[in-house]
């Protein structure tokens, strides 16, 4: 498990809003780790370098909140999830929201966790 900044912002329900967006973190390099959009437009961003997308995104005009979220690997089977997020309720962290990502071949899968506090929760947990 890792401590990751997840960036925040409100995209325009326009077509190609999405797109745009990604476009212009490709063009600088910056690797998406995660992300999550919501129907009401908030993207939930976790990049490889959030310092570096963080610039770029409020260069172009993008409204950004970050805060740290538990960034944690897991593998890719049946109950991985569920162990890890009862681990975290054993420790006393409440959830505020969480998203996850996997491809069927592979053996890893990702979890972004936003906690109130991801360092709290981290030593808390254990992981």
């Amino acid at each position: 498990m890792a401590i990751r900044t997840e960036l925040t912002l409100r995209l325009k329900n326009t077509p190609g809003a999405l797109a745009r967006l990604c476009q212009a973190l490709a063009d600088e390099k910056v690797n998406v780790l995660a992300m999550n959009l919501e129907s009401s437009g908030v993207l939930h961003l976790v990049a490889e370098n959030p310092v570096h997308a963080a610039g770029l995104l409020r260069s172009r005009d993008y409204t950004l909140e970050e805060r740290d979220v538990l960034y944690i690997q897991l593998p890719n089977r049946p109950g991985a999830i569920g162990s890890a997020t009862r681990m975290l309720s054993s420790a006393g962290v409440n959830i505020d929201y969480a998203f996850a990502s996997a491809i069927t071949e592979h053996q890893m899968a990702a979890l972004v966790v936003a906690v109130d506090d991801a360092q709290r929760a981290s030593t808390a947990a254990g992981m």
